[in-house]
């Protein structure tokens, strides 16, 4: 019987994929993998995926090493019968040899000592734009792990002393980021209102979630809540305008930013309006948990009607958010901060959180913006309205 031998091609994962770079291979050439047995792990536009094989036998080959990025349809990976290897005289051709260890190629070598360090997907990512090579790096995390700080740390021991410039490329969430906010920022007319509101009712009201339900409640959940109402009532926030016609959503597909160690990521709670606070509490933090690893899938990351973005988690007040693609608006919510107010005459001091609107001005003009920010303002200031 003849050799059987599969080419795997890379395949589109979603979203109109047409390249993907590769994180880290999970089953090394020349060593057995199972039908559905996790392949390799690949880094698209918007996350990092999981392949798993779609038959059992030997890999052959790889079709591109750790760091390269190859085009959907090109061949990931040469899977033949066990025992089986490709012939070095004819490439692509099956041959009954077994590939012995001892002759594997330096390059292959070294590909395995890389895997077999411990290191999550991210810190490596981060190694090779560093220019870190993690097998010189000690870890200190739990069981020898190679943390983010460790190898920033390997990165500034081994920077050049002369002071010139380097260059180092752009990850391929950075590059997909900058290529969005170039688009939003080039085609929609963008037109940004600030507001504080008095947090001491969302402030409590979380506290005693927290307390009943014993466990944290994101303050993202809480504004996105807060959001809801008024964008069921004022439709031209959760809709998108293509061409002449604006198509409005009927359900609230609700966007929040998250601060990955290698750029920004949107992870999308879907259908948000039918959630409630503890459900939204368990959605956005589990987006955060998992979109800082970079474990959410593609649609988890596409498909936002409406954007949330807690600047204030990194410190931030006031500012001027850039409304993602095929959106209509983004509010930013920023750090609450004790300042002094007028009440009834007297200066009270009350904890103030920063908001900032900006939405498209070809949909939305200044007095309905006005009337979708006061109904948000009212909610936050008690939660009861979107709570009951």
């Amino acid at each position: 019987m003849g050799t059987v031998v599969t080419e795997f091609l890379l395949p589109d994962i979603g979203d109109g994929l047409t390249e993907a770079e590769i994180v880290r291979w999970l089953v090394h050439e020349g060593s057995q993998v199972h039908r559905d047995e996790p392949l390799v792990e690949v880094e698209t536009d918007k996350a990092v995926v999981v392949i798993p094989s779609p038959v059992a036998g030997i890999v052959l080959r790889h079709g591109a090493g750790q760091g390269e990025t190859m085009a959907v349809g090109a061949v990931l990976a040469v899977i033949g019968s066990p025992g089986e290897a490709l012939s070095h005289s004819s490439p692509g051709s099956p041959s009954p040899q077994k590939p012995p260890p001892s002759h594997r190629p330096p390059s292959a070598v070294t590909r395995e000592k890389a895997s077999a360090v411990k290191a999550l997907p991210v810190v490596r990512r981060l190694a090779r734009q560093q220019g870190v090579e993690l097998t010189s790096v000690t870890g200190s995390g739990p069981g020898g792990r190679i943390t983010r700080d460790d190898v920033l740390a390997a990165a500034h021991t081994a920077a050049p002393p002369t002071g010139d410039d380097g260059r180092r490329p752009l990850t391929k969430l950075q590059r997909t980021v900058a290529a969005n906010m170039a688009r939003s920022w080039s085609e929609i007319p963008h037109v940004t209102t600030f507001d504080e509101v008095d947090a001491t009712r969302l402030l409590g009201v979380r506290r005693a979630l927290a307390e009943r339900h014993g466990s944290t409640i994101p303050v993202d959940a809480m504004v996105v809540a807060a959001v809801i109402p008024a964008l069921r009532r004022y439709h031209e926030f959760n809709a998108t305008l293509d061409g002449d016609s604006l198509v409005v959503h009927a359900a609230c597909h609700i966007g929040v930013a998250i601060n990955a160690p290698d750029g920004l990521l949107v992870g999308v709670v879907r259908g948000a309006e039918e959630m409630s606070i503890m459900r939204l509490a368990e959605a956005t933090a589990r987006l955060a948990e998992q979109g800082k690893a970079r474990r959410l899938g593609v649609g988890e990351l596409t498909g936002q009607t409406f954007t949330v973005s807690n600047i204030g988690a990194l410190g931030g007040g006031l500012g001027t958010p850039i409304i993602p693609p095929d959106n209509t608006a983004i509010l930013a919510v920023g750090r609450v901060t004790d300042k002094p107010v007028v009440e009834s005459g007297e200066v009270v001091v009350r904890p103030l959180m920063p908001l900032s609107l900006s939405f498209d001005h070809r949909v939305i003009d200044g007095a309905l913006s006005r009337r979708f920010m006061d109904m948000v303002i009212e909610n936050l200031s008690e939660p009861a309205l979107f709570l009951a």
